[in-house]
């Protein structure tokens, strides 16, 4: 009696190669990236230690003297509470544009309308 044989296609020879091959690649990838997590991770690690740079402003400093100008980016407190006035616009319209406030001295001459 003759063995029976198995039609074997060019489809079936490439699909077996093709999945041995797909194995061995997908092994070799994830012990790659099982690698690159844990040198990700020891780095993270060593870097934790280690207190991070940060940007430092300088402190604040108390602001003496003021000259009103529209641009100016807020009214000191001192000049607030001198003039009764809350906004750059209201007080360089009483004052004028360049009227200097100094923190103790009395408030400049109201601009002649």
């Amino acid at each position: 009696m003759a063995r029976p044989t198995r039609d074997v296609t060019i489809e079936d020879i490439i699909r077996q190669s093709a999945d041995r091959v797909v194995a061995r690649v997908a092994a070799a990838i994830a012990r790659q990236v099982g690698e690159l997590v844990q040198e990700g991770l020891q780095r993270e690690l060593a870097a934790s230690g280690r207190p991070r740079a940060t940007r430092r402003r300088p402190p604040r400093a108390e602001i003496t003297r003021w000259v009103a100008d529209t641009r100016a980016r807020r009214v000191p407190n001192f000049v607030i509470e001198a003039t009764g006035l809350d906004t750059k616009k209201k007080i360089v319209a009483k004052f004028g544009e360049g009227a200097a406030f100094e923190k103790g001295k009395p408030v400049p001459k109201v601009k002649a309308s």
